[in-house]
């Protein structure tokens, strides 16, 4: 059974209850526009048939290389990109082509952390402006003492201090910047919160203090999380699952002890191989997996399975003809390979 198929094919009170964001063959298309009058002369496939669901109150884990479309996909998510074809239910509701009002009703309830606290601050506004800004838009105080007594409360919660209100940007080291961009997207008490590589920009020694602050909040507050990284280690910490994505298509998505301790599909094998171990000489010296070759170019993907130039693996007449289904090896597991075996 295919993963789409049983997916989407799930009707009835449980599956209601228990799913809060589910993708359905969500696909990206940015076009490429040249010459003289700007026609369209090509275009990149960010994001191909991508399927999948996020449960109420837990944490999917999504990794990949750069560029294989891992912020695109969480951006059309929450609908800061609008997606080229597909669906995205939220709460049981369609939202991929609501407008307006109503867009703006669930965007309150679908907030993002932004990647680079230095360049998603506006310098010129207090920390106190920055987090009254989304009170004010959603008409959520009406009264300017009480967006700032609210901002102070978010402050408490990601462990600054009120006095630091009147300070800009600036002023604040990078770790210090996230939790206040972190604030910002909890401002309006959201239900769903994409990560976007929320600790890439930031020093080791802080990134850990911004996780734990993140798994914190969402037993605190009952948050679910997209958590886009690089950082296998990291995401392995946070997620209860994980989906490993490569040239804008989920190859391989299972829960997070699952993925780490028996990942099937070839790609994900080369991740986890170049985790760093403590003793790489020791008991915990492991196989690296070097992969052959560059990442195609998302304007022209290879025909059949998108990994096949680069697989170990790799079986001609199949690999390159027919693309592979992402469909389930065990019980909460899925790949998307010709070769892989099920349980």
């Amino acid at each position: 059974m295919s993963l789409a198929t049983s997916l989407f094919n799930l009707t009835g009170k449980e599956s209601e209850l228990s799913n809060l964001v589910v993708v359905d063959h969500l696909s990206k298309r940015f076009p490429i526009k040249g010459g003289v009058f700007s026609r369209e002369i090509g275009g990149v496939h960010a994001v191909r048939d991508v399927s999948f669901v996020i449960k109420k109150g837990e944490t999917l884990g999504l990794v990949g290389e750069s560029g294989c479309g891992k912020s695109t996909l969480g951006r059309c998510m929450i609908r800061l990109i609008d997606p080229t074809q597909g669906r995205i239910h939220f709460d049981g509701h369609d939202i991929t082509t609501i407008r307006g009002d109503e867009l703006r009703g669930f965007r309150r309830r679908m907030q993002i952390i932004f990647q680079d606290p230095y360049s998603s601050l506006n310098p010129r506004m207090t920390v106190g402006a920055i987090l009254s800004e989304p009170l004010e838009i959603h008409k959520l105080f009406s009264t300017k003492s009480e967006r700032l007594e609210r901002a102070g409360e978010l402050l408490d919660l990601v462990g600054l201090r009120r006095e630091h209100l009147n300070r800009y940007p600036h002023e604040f080291s990078g770790g210090q910047r996230q939790r206040i961009g972190v604030a910002r997207a909890l401002a309006v008490e959201p239900q769903f919160i994409v990560c976007d590589e929320p600790v890439s920009a930031l020093d080791v020694s802080v990134q850990a203090q911004v996780v734990n602050l993140l798994m914190d909040l969402q037993e605190k507050l009952g948050l679910t999380y997209l958590f886009i990284a690089h950082d296998l280690k990291v995401v392995e910490h946070i997620s209860n699952r994980v989906a490993v994505m490569y040239l804008g298509q989920i190859v391989e998505i299972a829960d997070a002890t699952d993925l780490y301790l028996s990942a099937s599909h070839p790609y994900t094998k080369a991740l986890l191989s170049a985790i760093p171990v403590p003793d790489p000489h020791g008991k915990d010296k492991q196989q690296r997996i070097i992969l052959s070759g560059d990442v195609p170019s998302p304007i022209t993907p290879p025909s059949g399975c998108a990994f096949h130039t680069r697989c170990p693996q790799f079986k001609k007449g199949i690999c390159d003809q027919e693309m592979p289904l992402l469909k389930e090896v065990s019980s909460g597991h899925s790949v998307s390979c010709h070769f892989a075996e099920e349980d």
